[in-house]
């Protein structure tokens, strides 16, 4: 219930609305239950039980039933007295039709309440799930299946949409009328309600075993899922590699595998969940045989105060109380659905960020002396990738990390802009730990260009002026001639304003990291870092890219990583790292005058 609730805590003008949600259902729910109960007087005057009846006094004003009854036995018996039967029928057959008028229109209104609900609590749920995730840090990507992510973005939230909200009418609205009948039932004979009573427990407990089986299965089916959109999406990214290495067969069988699972656990929750409703139904009869077998008991029983259109009104009544709670026990199956879904939305929403500011952090104005690594030391589970590390890059100089793959060059970039926290040490700028500035401030002074181009299926302007949504379309020409990529925009369809499909996939290598570097210039950051730039491209691609690379490196501070070391022979300083530790440091003359590490590179490079 605790996780129906916080569902329902995403919807707006909650209370207000929850409180109209009651108001009409009540008066809906009163106004159906009233056709039925106007049967009996009409049982009455068809089976000649109003002749000789004396006219009762019009009762006080009182919000009681009471004084409702009395009210109609005034109006009806004066009726029947004076107009005679014919227009008391007429009255009720009036009555009747005003009633269901009544209730229709509240029951729209009741509807109209619930899909306001649903529709802002599911744009509000997807708001939020969007706002946490994007607040998640670099790791948890890694070790999350991004299948999975979009499952229960998209899967996991229409489950919600469909089996709570849907069950809002019938969890919240249906005990109304479930409630409402009883008390009319209580009014008829209390003796025969009661005795209902006693029996109805038996369907209760029934339902609730099939109800607990079926939480069990709607959470595997639901995690399956998840696990079906991973496959979907890593098959489509990687298509030429399955392709080239025959491995169609491959990934069949891994979906094939997964199907037959989400099959089979969405097979035995439908089994369980259509075994609901007739179950239901099968003992609700059994319970009203039961009851037309007391009750008529009564009838016959001349001792007895329970006249025969009482009876026949019970049951009536009694009729009304089934669907409603057929439709309960379907609303708390679906509910159990959604609240499953809904439980892997929250433990999404609930994850805290492995990085976030310090309470009244400090904001980075600019960047005006160094970045220090203070005795750093970092693991992605227990093995330390970074360790000890102690070095200081002066504002406006170019350092470059060199060493072989899986050294830790790429790990110790990501501290600088805060991907990840040293598990040991500090990372500084200007003599204050990053830990202590504002997450935003110190990424707004940090421009990056990494070896995989990130783009998006947009226009190359919008690529280019992502994140920036107010600058000019002058600065993003300026911006692009810098990067060496002006004159093949101006080649393409429709210049800056061409769409350049997924991932860039209508561009060439080279045009996308050159477009990549476009943004970075435009950003005009302080402090840059450069992953491995150009380690993906031909010669051709790779002098314009260098060239726009070296236009960009101007008057900043930058971090270099590259594996051509043909490339950062100018940086200020060049840092070997080797398995996770500064193994040399020089510049690239000193470096290669020693027979170290870095000369061995540079000579093997040369040899090729």
């Amino acid at each position: 219930m605790k996780t129906f609730i916080r569902i329902l805590s995403y919807a707006n003008k909650l209370k207000s609305r929850l409180a109209f949600f009651f108001l009409y259902s009540i008066l809906g729910v009163i106004f159906g239950t009233f056709n039925i109960v106007l049967v009996m007087p009409m049982l009455d005057v068809l089976f000649n039980q109003t002749e000789n009846a004396t006219i009762p006094p019009m009762p006080p004003f009182e919000l009681t039933v009471d004084f409702v009854k009395g009210a109609f036995n005034h109006f009806f018996i004066q009726i029947v007295t004076i107009d005679g039967p014919l227009k008391a029928l007429l009255f009720v057959c009036g009555l009747i039709v005003v009633c269901v008028i009544l209730a229709n229109l509240f029951r729209y209104l009741e509807r109209v309440i619930a899909t306001k609900l649903r529709v802002d609590l599911v744009r509000n749920i997807r708001l939020e799930i969007f706002s946490k995730v994007t607040r998640l840090h670099i790791g948890y990507f890694n070790n999350e299946r991004k299948g999975d992510l979009i499952s229960r973005f998209t899967n996991d939230v229409n489950e919600v949409e469909s089996a709570v909200m849907n069950s809002l009418k019938v969890v919240l609205k249906e005990p109304i009328t479930i409630l409402f009948s009883f008390f009319l039932l209580f009014k008829i004979s209390p003796q025969l309600t009661l005795f209902t009573l006693l029996v109805l427990p038996l369907t209760g407990g029934v339902l609730a075993e099939i109800i607990k089986r079926l939480k069990r299965k709607a959470t595997q089916s639901q995690e399956s899922l998840g696990r079906i959109l991973n496959i979907l999406d890593e098959t489509f990214s990687g298509m030429r590699v399955i392709k080239a290495f025959n491995a169609r067969n491959f990934v069949i069988s891994k979906i094939e595998a997964e199907s037959n699972f989400y099959r089979k656990t969405v097979k035995s929750m439908a089994y369980k969940n259509e075994l609901a409703s007739p179950v239901s139904e099968i003992l609700g009869v059994m319970i009203i045989a039961g009851i037309i077998f007391f009750g008529g008991n009564m009838v016959l029983n001349e001792s007895s105060t329970l006249k025969p259109s009482a009876f026949m009104t019970f049951l009536a009544v009694f009729a009304l109380i089934i669907q409603p709670a057929k439709n309960f026990s379907n609303g708390i199956t679906a509910l159990q659905r959604g609240t499953a879904s809904a439980v892997r939305i929250f433990a999404l929403i609930d994850q805290v960020p492995a990085i976030q500011n310090k309470p009244n952090a400090k904001e980075l104005k600019s960047f005006e002396h160094s970045i220090s690594f203070k005795a750093v030391s970092f693991a992605y589970d227990t093995e330390k990738v970074l360790k000890n590390i102690a070095l200081t890059i002066e504002k406006g100089k170019t350092v470059a990390l060199v060493g072989p793959s899986g050294g830790g060059k790429s790990t110790l970039a990501d501290l600088v802009p805060r991907f990840y926290d040293p598990t040991e040490g500090e990372v500084q700028i200007d003599g204050l730990s990053l830990k202590e500035y504002d997450l935003e401030s110190v990424r707004h002074h940090i421009g990056v260009v990494t070896q995989e181009s990130i783009l998006f299926n947009d226009t190359i302007f919008n690529n280019i002026a992502f994140g920036m949504p107010h600058v000019s379309e002058a600065d993003v020409i300026q911006a692009a001639r810098i990067a060496n990529a002006h004159e093949f925009i101006t080649q393409t369809e429709n210049g800056y304003q061409t769409l350049i499909g997924e991932r860039g996939s209508k561009l060439s290598g080279g045009q996308r990291q050159r477009l990549s570097i476009a943004r970075a210039v435009l950003k005009n950051p302080p402090i840059l870092i450069l992953d491995e730039a150009t380690s993906a491209l031909d010669s051709e691609s790779e002098k314009l890219v260098q060239e726009a690379l070296f236009n960009l490196m101007k008057n900043r501070t930058s971090i270099v990583i590259a594996h051509r070391l043909s490339t950062i022979q100018h940086a200020d300083e060049i840092v070997v790292i080797q398995n996770g530790e500064i193994s040399e440091r020089g510049t690239h003359e000193q470096l290669n005058s020693q027979n170290g590490l870095y000369h061995k590179l540079v000579s093997i490079q040369n040899t090729d």
